[in-house]
């Protein structure tokens, strides 16, 4: 049964189903709002502004009927929902990339959650100056001893945990680092695309303003769909893949002059130290 509007702690109520909902969403990445309903025992009307509310913080999205976790040509899915996919190869990549990164660089780092991953081994690289956007890895890098860190402000967008806008790309251009280490949400005819044009723009700043690009890509990306492109692979100093991306998709990127590094699996590679 529905609360009513005044009823004792509905708003605690509220919020508990808003997080149950979000989680269910998470951990299945799409379910019919008839099934969320019929779950948490209340009407689909409610479900609609649950979802709405669950929407306008970037955490899910409601489609015909269906809440789902899941990304779109038009829309990323959220940051939350991302981090726990494909999570052994994002670290694999991780690992990989920290070959790039020397000790005295200052560094750019994208929103991506397997750029995440890699800021949790920069300890082993200090000193650094690092350089984002990225609410959730300021945070990750905020105690880390060596690192100097330069936050990057503007607009702030719940789904991704970022900062973006014209405020955004206007500080950017103003700096100078030695390597941009990015992430993507789709390849295409082996070009990056996103579904956001602000990501783009923020992105695109970035990589005009470094020296070097390196670009991380899980198997996933390369059977995905997005609107806007940024840059051809080729582009970039290196694209790491991990171990599942297929030998075809491999072959033809070398073929195409394109610098590609294939991450060892976990349980081959040296163990790294956070720091």
């Amino acid at each position: 049964m529905d609360e009513g509007i005044g009823s004792p702690g509905r708003s605690t109520r509220q919020q508990e189903r808003q997080r149950a909902i979000s989680e269910m969403v998470m951990a299945e990445g799409a379910v019919r709002i008839d099934q969320l309903a019929e779950r948490f025992g209340t009407s689909q009307m409610t479900i609609h502004r649950d979802l709405d509310e669950l929407e306008a913080r970037g955490l899910v999205r409601k489609s015909r009927g269906v809440a789902t976790a899941l990304s779109s040509s038009l829309v990323e899915s959220s940051d939350v929902y991302r981090t726990g996919q494909q999570q052994e190869e994002k670290m694999d990549i991780a690992r990989a990339a920290l070959d790039f990164i020397e000790a005295g660089q200052a560094v750019f780092v994208d929103d991506s959650t397997t750029v995440l991953q890699l800021t949790k081994l920069l300890g082993s690289r200090t000193p650094l100056t690092v350089l984002t956007n990225v609410l959730t890895i300021m945070e990750e890098l905020k105690d880390t001893r060596g690192i100097s860190l330069v936050a990057i402000g503007g607009a702030y967008f719940n789904w991704c945990s970022a900062f973006m806008g014209s405020m955004t790309t206007d500080a950017i251009r103003k700096l100078r680092a030695d390597v941009f280490v990015m992430s993507t949400a789709a390849i295409i005819d082996d070009v990056c695309f996103f579904q956001n044009q602000a990501t783009v723009e923020v992105k695109r700043a970035m990589f005009e303003s470094s020296a070097t690009r390196i670009l991380l890509a899980d198997h996933t990306k390369f059977t995905k769909r997005a609107l806007y492109a940024l840059a051809p692979l080729a582009e970039f100093d290196a694209v790491i893949v991990d171990a599942k991306t297929s030998q075809e998709d491999i072959r033809r990127l070398s073929s195409r002059g394109v610098n590609v590094v294939v991450a060892r699996p976990q349980s081959l590679h040296p163990q790294q130290s956070a720091g």
